[in-house]
């Protein structure tokens, strides 16, 4: 088969969308006995068809020299490259446009191998609050420890608040990254992308460029795609929608050229890369994916606004629900294709009133996670946010009666059914 049509993004000028081309780009069938899906390759090594070729490999692998033109990097060894994690990879970046993606074996992988190879002693990270609590436990206690410190702004801060908050820290010209994650996890706040991106412009010098980074695991791939506004690397936790199933822990990094290259070279030598299985399980699950989230985010729908009229509930943080005189508005219709499926809100009766609710639930169920076909519920503030301490998060806006929702491909009416008997027995 020609790599034109392994390759192909356009038939007779029309471009092809990801969703066609998540069927079979970067696959041969020839090369694998015909077999219309690939193949897992559970193997550590591969042979070489002679020792120069496999001195050619390693130069490339090494970073001893630069790729040719027209030259793919060669199999090697499964911590450098394996077939189903470079199809993988193929087609995971068509989703944001991106030069390269790399994929690890989680979501905190990809972050902190990001951080590792794109900060150094004395560099510090301008990032959005409140974050997913690992990634926050990350640059909170682990970074310091490698000379990497923070600067914290609220997500829902405009562009020139964020501004005099990076300049009333003292160390405008210690950044040397913006990490957002938008929208936030579990607030649903947003962050504007693009300001961001020109924040990192305006205070980036000829020695030292800052480079925007962010999480896009609530709404993307599909209903974000954060280069389009200048984000120089778009990290996810595959484990969520990607994946979809949850059946398989890992995580994405994809972006520009020259981060990318630090990022895989970083993961070649940490060794935090996916396994076969894993590979071959998200190429199954990227054929499904926008449809999946399609129907998630049309069930969300509706109940954000069952939920946005119960009596029990206070309060309702959803994209979707936006008015127009909200500054978060504009933010969303300019870089949100979709509200997406995550929905949190505050109930009455505090932490108490929320365990009853979420021990009451019968088809939802308490755990952890988010992006399943199943629908999932738990209480940040005693769950996945825990280690923040209770004053950070009330500034945050996560208080002791918020839920977070991950709602699944369940039929609404049952959802809705179930949320409304335990709302009940609060």
């Amino acid at each position: 088969m020609d790599q034109e049509r392994i390759y192909r993004k356009e038939i007779q000028g029309q471009a092809l969308h990801p969703e066609s081309m998540m069927m079979s780009y970067g696959y041969d069938p020839h090369l694998s006995e015909g077999a219309i899906k690939c193949p897992i390759f559970q193997t550590s090594t591969f042979v070489f068809h002679s020792a120069e070729e496999g001195k050619s490999f390693f130069e490339v692998a090494h970073g001893l020299r630069e790729k040719g033109p027209s030259e793919v990097l060669g199999l090697i060894y499964s911590r450098f490259n394996n077939p189903d994690m470079e199809i993988l990879e193929d087609r995971l970046k068509l989703w944001d446009e991106a030069d390269e993606s790399a994929v690890f074996a989680s979501g905190m992988a990809a972050i902190n191998t990001a951080f590792m190879s794109l900060l150094k002693p004395g560099d510090y990270i301008f990032h959005s609050e409140p974050l997913y609590g690992g990634t926050e436990y990350l640059i909170q206690h682990i970074l310091p420890k490698f000379g990497i410190h923070s600067i914290g702004f609220p997500s829902r801060t405009g562009g020139a608040e964020a501004e005099k908050i990076l300049l009333e820290s003292g160390h405008k010209d210690d950044v040397a990254m913006i990490y957002l994650e938008t929208p936030a996890n579990p607030t649903n706040f947003l962050v504007d992308i693009e300001l961001c991106s020109k924040l990192a412009q305006k205070y980036s010098t000829d020695k030292r460029k800052i480079l925007l980074a962010v999480d896009n695991t609530f709404l993307g791939p599909v209903w974000q795609q954060p280069m389009r506004f200048g984000a120089d690397v778009v990290i996810y936790s595959a484990t969520k929608y990607i994946g979809g199933h949850s059946d398989v822990i890992a995580g994405v990094c994809s972006g520009k050229a020259e981060p990318m290259k630090a990022i895989r070279s970083m993961r070649s030598f940490t060794g935090n890369m996916i396994g076969p299985w894993t590979g071959w399980l998200l190429l199954r699950s990227l054929e499904t994916l926008k449809i999946r989230m399609t129907a998630q985010m049309k069930t969300a729908r509706y109940i954000a606004d069952f939920l946005a009229n119960h009596p029990q509930v206070e309060k309702v943080y959803y994209p979707g629900l936006l008015s127009e005189d909200d500054p978060q508005f504009s933010i969303y219709r300019k870089q949100c294709l979709s509200p997406g499926a995550m929905i949190s809100f505050d109930v009455v009766g505090g932490e108490k009133g929320a365990f009853k609710f979420l021990n009451s639930l019968k088809l939802a169920h308490l755990a952890v996670s988010l992006g399943g076909t199943e629908t999932l519920v738990e209480h940040p503030a005693a769950m996945t946010h825990s280690d923040i301490p209770p004053a950070e998060r009330v500034k945050m806006g996560i208080s002791d009666s918020m839920i977070r929702l991950s709602v699944g491909l369940e039929h609404a009416d049952d959802l809705i059914a179930d949320l409304k008997q335990a709302l009940a027995a609060m």
